[in-house]
């Protein structure tokens, strides 16, 4: 999910500028998207001009984005930090650029940054809205920043602990990082349920174990909910301990879901909470921002099992072409890398 903050306003382009072009791609109507050139705008004293190196296709977000599903009232929470345009369509959309400083405040020229920008091959941002990406984590693992934010600040909702029953239901990029980070607690016994039999072979890859629905773990301390699905919710509510806490990381859309509350939810007295990155966790949020946030998940993803979750790469040039079959729903693939 994209970072709930308003769009960042550059300065008007001037001449030294003006000349500068650049290529972004653009959702312009259902299941259409296009790449539209554009002039960069005059960088002010605190910006930097950015070369983009890789973006990553955020698949959930950024399908309902682009089914044009993002319901009205939701408009103005779901605006990405630097997007243009306006729901449904057109608009520029996505949040997990990396790319080289090639001008800006001299402490950064040359540095690797992650930014929470759309696909674009070059563009302006402020000093401060860049997260530097440090030597163990290659640029192109990067993209997945963002993520790796969803799935921290999901455990700090969830209040997950050492040797805790934890179960993660759905291993979608989101579902699979969070029972990453769930299998670096002290005694957590984890287990990722999903129908797809195949992401056995990367739960034991990435150190946490693996069921199908039918098999899925019961008593579970905590469960997290990343299937975007009703059958997937009812799986997470079975799972559930007594008093236990199902943290929903789904987001529907306009769609909606039958949450299976009758049964032995009340008596079991459960808890189903939400969690979603626009906000730090109530737990945390004294203490950290956003850019402390940003910089402890960019450190997280210094392990080089997390290539797993980038399944396919396309050349920048083509996605106006492969984006279609990319966030269909029946693709198989976890994260979708931009090279440019």
């Amino acid at each position: 999910m994209a970072q709930d903050d308003t769009a960042q306003q550059l300065k008007p382009a001037s001449s030294s500028m003006a000349s500068t072009p650049a290529t972004a791609l653009w959702y312009v109507a259902p299941r259409e998207c296009a790449l539209n050139t554009e002039t960069l705008p005059e960088p002010g004293a605190q910006d930097c001009l950015v070369r983009t190196l890789w973006s990553g296709i955020s698949r959930g977000t950024e399908r309902l984005v682009f089914e044009g599903r993002v319901p009205g009232c939701e408009h103005e929470r779901m605006r990405a930090p630097f997007q243009q345009g306006s729901f449904p369509f057109p608009i520029k959309y996505g949040y997990c650029a990396v790319g080289v400083v090639e001008a800006g405040p001299s402490h950064l020229r040359g540095e690797t940054v992650f930014c929470l920008y759309p696909h674009q091959d070059r563009f302006i941002a402020p000093a401060d809205r860049l997260t530097r990406v440090p030597g163990n984590v290659p640029a192109r693992r990067a993209i997945l920043a963002a993520n790796m934010e969803t799935a921290l600040n999901a455990h700090w909702d969830a209040g997950s602990g050492p040797a805790d029953r934890i179960v993660v239901v759905g291993g979608g990029v989101i579902g699979l990082l969070v029972a990453w980070l769930a299998a670096r607690l002290p005694g957590a016994e984890v287990t990722l349920v999903d129908i797809d039999e195949g992401r056995e072979v990367l739960a034991q890859r990435l150190g946490f174990g693996f069921a199908g629905p039918d098999a899925a773990p019961a008593d579970a301390d905590t469960v997290f909910h990343a299937s975007a699905s009703a059958a997937g919710l009812e799986t997470a509510i079975a799972c559930a301990g007594i008093e236990g806490r199902i943290v929903e990381l789904s987001w529907y859309g306009e769609g909606s879901v039958a949450a299976p509350l009758g049964g032995a939810f009340h008596s079991r007295r459960l808890q189903l909470a939400s969690s979603q990155v626009g906000r730090i966790s109530p737990s945390r949020r004294p203490r950290w921002d956003h850019a402390r946030r940003a910089e402890a998940a960019m450190a997280l993803l210094a392990d080089d099992r997390l290539d797993a979750l980038i399944t396919e790469e396309i050349a920048f040039f083509e996605a106006a072409l492969r984006l279609p079959a990319i966030l269909s729903p029946s693709w198989p693939g976890l994260t979708a890398a931009l090279r440019y």
